[in-house]
């Protein structure tokens, strides 16, 4: 095994365990909320989902290159490749649509509260669930024909047909499939549109009630002070570090999809950077949500207080 490769299985395996950790983290916080019958927020739904959908990204892109970066280029054969990749494409669509929905809700919800803001509101809430189904649903149809992309690694395709994509192989004789990066990104640049659209306006709401504060010299009202507004200013964060990520994914699958013999750095860059948003997106959220870090600091406080009585 080069080196090369065991650094970058290294890096794979820390990030998806990393990642994977965190989103169940998050999950498990929203489970056990549920099963003590408390309330959740609309927007606790999506996160849920999000959750889901970058899980399934993770366990279907970084366990694969990591088993590749490792040398096991027998797993998965071709229709575990086909299976994984279009699972993958799946987990990653829901993310983004998850992404999209939490600060689409979260404009609105903070938008001006007159009659219209209401309305808009109580139709905003009644359509969660439908919209989070739609989600699913159009990246399971959108991704349908991803299998016709990819093949495994040993599969009975000409060499000078296929490009290397590590665990598995993408077709290059097929000119449909130099056409498929573009129908994927379709759903994706919608979605990035209205984020950028509900982030420009969260934005413009921020900064319009911090002047109104300053304006009145308010000692007890800031921004930071209300639940809403710190709840914007995580989704605001978040949306940023899914724009920075997925922008530079999108570079690299269409130069993946571009190039016939793409090489192993560019391959192996893409996968990871790929993986950034599902591993960083719990850490985010759980760091701008303090009653998740209240619910896991009672657990950390007695772990750590066991092992200095066990060392002791």
């Amino acid at each position: 095994m080069a080196s090369r490769d065991l650094v970058i299985g290294v890096i794979f395996l820390t990030q998806t365990v990393v990642g994977i950790l965190g989103n169940f983290s998050l999950l498990y916080y929203y489970i056990f909320l549920s099963f003590t019958g408390c309330r959740l927020r609309p927007t606790d739904l999506i996160v849920k989902h999000l959750v889901a959908g970058n899980s399934l990204s993770l366990l279907c892109k970084g366990v694969p290159q990591m088993m590749a970066a490792f040398g096991w280029n027998n797993f998965p054969g071709d229709f575990g490749c086909k299976l994984i990749f279009y699972l993958h494409r799946i987990g990653r669509g829901v993310s983004i649509g998850s992404t999209c929905l939490l600060s689409a809700f979260q404009a609105i919800t903070i938008s001006p509260q007159n009659a219209r803001g209401i309305k808009l509101k109580r139709k905003a809430l009644k359509y969660i669930d439908f919209s989070i189904f739609l989600c699913w649903t159009v990246y399971m149809l959108v991704n349908i024909i991803c299998p016709i992309y990819v093949t495994g690694k040993w599969n009975n395709v000409s060499i000078s047909m296929r490009k290397d994509l590590q665990y598995c192989s993408g077709t290059t004789n097929n000119k449909i499939t130099r056409l498929l990066p573009a129908a994927f990104l379709f759903p994706d640049v919608l979605c990035l549109g209205l984020m950028v659209w509900a982030s420009g306006h969260m934005v413009f709401i921020l900064h319009r009630h911090r002047q109104r504060v300053q304006h009145i010299h308010s000692t007890n009202v800031s921004p930071r002070s209300s639940p809403e507004s710190r709840a914007t200013q995580s989704i605001l964060v978040l949306v940023s570090t899914f724009v920075c990520f997925y922008s530079l994914s999108s570079i690299c699958q269409v130069l993946i999809a571009v190039f016939d013999n793409p090489s192993w750095l560019l391959v192996n860059v893409s996968a990871l950077i790929s993986g950034c948003f599902p591993t960083a997106c719990p850490f985010v959220l759980m760091n701008c949500n303090s009653c998740v870090s209240r619910f896991y600091l009672p657990w950390l406080r007695n772990t750590t207080s066991t092992k200095v009585i066990t060392n002791a």
